[in-house]
């Protein structure tokens, strides 16, 4: 019997955004057309726009990893009449892109500048991760959120500058959480989402 290989730092990342997927795409499953319209954690935000940002914007991130063209804007409308299976096509492209050998070694172009790989992976963990924890406040279905991934990238924002990052478009200041809150919903309350409504 032969034991697994230990992750490195660098795989991690990638299983990380993996999980996240998985998570993300169970709820998804789990939304029903009636939902869409339902008010998200993102500000001026509905559940459709939400998922519609979600998929052009791992469309995209799979296309500039692989060298393609992602075929739109990011707001564009991705989902078209089947939300469901626009997710499922988005994930499978974005994951085969993140397997790519070396991927952490190229620079990725992003809307604010180029970003290392090691970062533009962190930066779409989060994308993926976060949306997907606000789809679930969104529809009602928290217990499909997995709290560990949540957990882990709470403790990585806290020990980096995150600074940065708060600006419009992106996150607001972080918002206080009620004490025991579970980590998804601090996460969310770090990253500035008013979560009094859910």
């Amino acid at each position: 019997m032969t034991s697994a290989t230990p992750a490195t730092p660098a795989t991690s990342v990638i299983n990380q955004i993996d999980r996240a997927l998985d998570m993300t795409g169970a709820i998804v499953e789990a939304v029903t057309g009636s939902q869409l319209t339902a008010p998200a954690p993102c500000p001026g935000w509905d559940v459709r726009t939400e998922l519609n940002h979600l998929v052009g914007g791992m469309r995209i991130f799979a296309a500039e990893l692989a060298g393609t063209d992602p075929g739109g804007a990011h707001e564009d409308d991705w989902l078209g009449t089947d939300p469901r299976t626009a997710y499922t096509t988005a994930a499978d492209l974005d994951r085969a892109a993140w397997h790519r050998p070396g991927v952490l070694d190229t620079t990725v172009r992003l809307g604010f500048g180029d970003v290392p790989g090691p970062m533009a992976a962190l930066i779409h963990l989060t994308e993926v991760l976060v949306h997907g924890a606000d789809l679930a406040l969104a529809t009602g279905r928290e217990d499909l959120i997995a709290e560990e991934p949540c957990d882990d990238l709470l403790t990585v924002m806290h020990g980096m500058d995150f600074t940065v990052f708060r600006r419009p478009g992106m996150f607001g200041p972080a918002l206080p959480a009620p004490a025991g809150a579970p980590p998804h919903r601090r996460l969310l309350a770090f990253l500035g989402r008013d979560l009094t409504r859910y």
